[in-house]
């Protein structure tokens, strides 16, 4: 039986790794983690295994239930889920002979943090309308 994590759920003063692109600019630092998770996300196919991930039971997915969907060969995905659990979007756990997979919240936390757009004023909203 699986072990179930559920995602925190984060307030809106919870800090994430950066602010957001149009408060002030990305440090070099971060610049290069979020564009290793950007990257990754990149690929249609890591897009739709993190979708899968995500949305699956309690929060995790074996690796058996995530070849289905897909019209490519099983080291594909597990090429893909590599991608993926290196830009520290995903944790993996051997049990047995099958692998499991989760999302971090952490990483989706940060992703997106740095795309939050603040309250704009009405001066840009009327700029956006025209």
């Amino acid at each position: 039986m699986s072990k179930q994590v559920g995602l925190p759920v984060l307030a809106k003063d919870d800090a994430a790794c950066c602010a957001p692109m149009v408060r002030e600019p990305l440090g070099e630092q971060d610049a290069a983690e979020l564009s290793r998770m950007f990257k990754a996300l990149s690929d249609p196919i890591r897009l739709r295994l993190l979708s899968l991930i995500a949305s699956h039971e309690g929060g995790e997915a074996c690796v058996c239930d995530l070849i289905g969907p897909f019209d490519v060969s099983q080291p594909t995905i597990s090429h893909h889920l590599k991608v993926l659990r290196e830009a520290g979007l995903v944790g993996s756990e051997r049990r047995g002979t099958w692998v499991y997979y989760w999302v971090l919240p952490d990483a989706l936390s940060k992703l997106s943090a740095l795309l939050q757009i603040p309250a704009v004023s009405s001066k840009a909203t009327a700029k956006a309308t025209a």
